[in-house]
């Protein structure tokens, strides 16, 4: 049976609508303690739902009836400030800045089961389980191209696909034409804030690197190969 440990935070406020996302982050902190410390200082002014520990260890910091301060500025289909609508899951890692790791089986395990816990209360579809580098492409990189979202699926909780590479030169920065349009309208439509121009811009480059990150995790480099974009284009035809 899983085990929360209560850790109250005073950083949250009053919900407008249900949660409908799940933003997974890393703490990007040296230590879990340090996390813990800053998500319930109420100079910090930011919190998450719950805290996954590396040895599996729970810790609840708001209830899920109110709006915990983790996403910032953020979109995923649609929505805009996605603090109203998610709940927020920060797994201790110490991030790219602090030594960036693999996740320990057992904190993974946690995660799927906490994940589990979660959609069992509130209705979170697939395609809307995602990475706060998602949400917030050009600001944020976690939980990164470590964090095992494939084995997360396995379990029945977001998306994953393996595609053959298909074919066609790989666009990059600077690129221009329907091509590029072509990819930015299949970002969007995944969930991304991508309106298409057909220029292949800073922007579309951080929505690569961040989708990279959650479903192409062998090759982070900004540049929509033919392998991303088969992944792209699988995942669209999952229905996402």
């Amino acid at each position: 049976m899983m085990r929360i440990i209560e850790a109250p935070s005073p950083n949250f406020d009053a919900r407008t609508a249900p949660p409908e996302i799940l933003v997974l982050h890393y703490t990007g902190m040296p230590t879990g303690e340090a996390a813990l410390a800053r998500l319930c200082d109420p100079q910090a002014k930011v919190s998450s739902h719950y805290v996954v520990e590396e040895d599996g260890r729970i810790f609840r910091l708001v209830a899920e009836e109110r709006r915990a301060w983790h996403a910032g500025v953020s979109f995923w289909k649609g929505a805009r400030n996605l603090n109203g609508v998610s709940i927020g899951v920060e797994i201790v890692n110490p991030g790219h800045e602090f030594g960036y790791r693999a996740f320990p089986d057992v904190q993974v395990a946690a995660v799927i089961d906490l994940v589990a816990d979660i959609r069992g209360r509130w209705t979170i579809d697939d395609g809307r389980i995602v990475g706060h580098s998602d949400v917030a492409p050009e600001r944020k990189d976690d939980p990164g191209e470590l964090f095992p979202w494939k084995r997360l699926a396995e379990a029945g909780h977001g998306l994953w696909v393996e595609a053959p590479p298909a074919p066609g030169l790989p666009l990059a920065q600077g690129d221009e034409g329907a091509g590029v349009f072509a990819l930015q309208a299949g970002f969007t439509r995944l969930g991304y804030d991508l309106p298409p121009s057909g220029r292949f811009d800073a922007a579309t480059k951080a929505v690569v690197v961040a989708f990279q990150r959650h479903w192409r995790q062998d090759k982070v480099d900004g540049i929509a190969d033919g392998a991303t974009r088969a992944q792209l284009i699988a995942l669209l035809r999952l229905g996402a």
